[in-house]
């Protein structure tokens, strides 16, 4: 299930997307506008510039921006940032691998064998679909 860092992170670009390009927005007309706690947002804000996706400005006339077009942002690396990594179990993980306890062998395992598929599958989506989709 997706946390509601990832949800409203989404959100909260697809707001800065319908945007002028390169003009701040402030926290708080983000907040309003899609119903997130303010400071739960500024946290995800912080995390989302950290990460090279938005610049800020301070001051009177400050907030946070874009900072590519929304169409060339794709979600797969969203979606890591803001809720970690895309496949289901770790043992088919592309980016946090991880041997499951339990599996003495991936090749034989049948849960693997299906998690690679979900994990190709969603990959494809996130790879494939930009913030400008989502406006």
């Amino acid at each position: 299930m997706l946390s509601k860092k990832t949800k409203y992170g989404l959100k909260a670009l697809t707001y800065l997307a319908k945007q002028e390009p390169n003009t701040p927005v402030q926290i708080s007309a983000i907040s309003e506008s899609e119903n997130i706690s303010r400071k739960f947002l500024e946290s995800i804000l912080l995390t989302l510039r950290k990460n090279g996706f938005l610049g800020s400005k301070k001051g009177k006339n400050g907030g946070y921006y874009l900072l590519k077009d929304p169409n060339q942002i794709k979600l797969a690396p969203i979606m890591r940032i803001l809720e970690g990594p895309i496949a289901m179990v770790p043992c088919v993980s592309l980016n946090f691998y991880e041997k499951c306890d339990d599996c003495p062998d991936e090749t034989t395992c049948a849960v693997h064998k299906l998690m690679i598929e979900v994990r190709d599958n969603t990959l494809s989506i996130f790879n494939n679909k930009s913030l400008s989709d989502l406006i």
